[in-house]
């Protein structure tokens, strides 16, 4: 076993493709095979199957993950210890929801520009399943989660913070000039929602569906900021989290709308894997943690 070979397999994990981690590496497609085989053929056990245009880990694989990420580790450690630290890739890749994305992680961007320019943030979107497999693959060092609080353990929490989500609606809205409404009073109006698989939106429809009701959105999109502005411009309502519509509800140019038989509190988590190899760019996203920056 060698240091580029295990090099290899974990650059392999990371883009879940052998041809993309050969040219990352500066290796021909056909090197990088061969390391792995030979790895393979040391171990007697197959690290990964291919699926389609990708390749997974083999639970062995999974396995393997874990002591290489450990190796690598230290031996960047015996570098760092003699002095002669190798030439790192200083990179934080997070993995985020579109709404984390666009109102909380733009102070995280802006710290690290301005106090650690050396350092390359790699931010990638999606719902919470897809952003939990990329954990699961070490596709990212850490994601950023709005949710149920959850729990799992093989993950180490990092932050977790209460974070409500509303009904808002535009001021011409007749609902907004209401003291308090019920649930149902609401469901003939045009809705401008999150896509189906937003953990928020999934947690209503359940709701609604447990006491026989349904909302049937006029709009759906991913984009939070697209939906903020489309609800003020056609006179529309939403359900998003508190956070994303702070400047408008003081601004006025959103309004509350209070519902006294629905309230909702989601949770702002990051969460990285416990086998993770902790790096020094982890560790400055977790004293922004600390310092309350997120």
């Amino acid at each position: 076993m060698e240091i580029r070979q295990l090099n290899s397999f974990v650059k392999i994990v990371e883009m879940q493709s052998f041809s993309k981690a050969a040219e990352s590496l500066g290796y021909t497609q056909a090197a990088v095979t061969i390391q792995i085989h030979q790895l393979e053929q040391e171990f007697n056990t197959r690290l990964f199957d291919r699926v389609g245009r990708h390749v997974v880990l083999t639970p062995p694989g999974r396995e393997f993950l874990t002591y290489a990420n450990d190796i690598l580790r230290k031996v960047e450690d015996v570098h760092t210890a003699l002095g002669n630290p190798k030439l790192q890739e200083h990179r934080l890749r997070i993995g985020s929801l579109e709404s984390l994305l666009s109102f909380k992680l733009p102070p995280v961007v802006r710290y690290f520009y301005e106090e650690h320019p050396e350092v390359t943030l790699e931010v990638r979107t999606g719902s919470p399943k897809e952003l939990v497999g990329m954990l699961e693959h070490n596709l990212v060092d850490v994601i950023y989660l709005l949710d149920r609080r959850i729990y799992d353990q093989n993950w180490i929490k990092l932050l977790e913070k209460p974070e409500p989500v509303i009904f808002v609606a535009s001021p011409d809205l007749s609902v907004t000039k209401e003291p308090v409404v019920h649930l149902s009073d609401l469901l003939s109006l045009p809705f401008f929602l999150t896509e189906q698989n937003s953990n928020y939106r999934y947690a209503l429809e359940q709701e609604l569906a447990a006491n026989h009701m349904k909302i049937t959105p006029f709009f759906e999109t991913g984009d939070t900021e697209v939906i903020i502005r489309l609800i003020k411009e056609n006179d529309g309502i939403s359900f998003l989290p508190a956070f994303a519509v702070e400047k408008d509800l003081k601004e006025g140019s959103l309004k509350e709308v209070h519902v006294s038989d629905f309230e909702m509190t989601m949770y702002r988590q990051i969460l990285y894997h416990k086998d993770k190899w902790v790096t020094d760019e982890m560790k400055l996203l977790e004293n922004l943690i600390k310092d309350n920056i997120l």
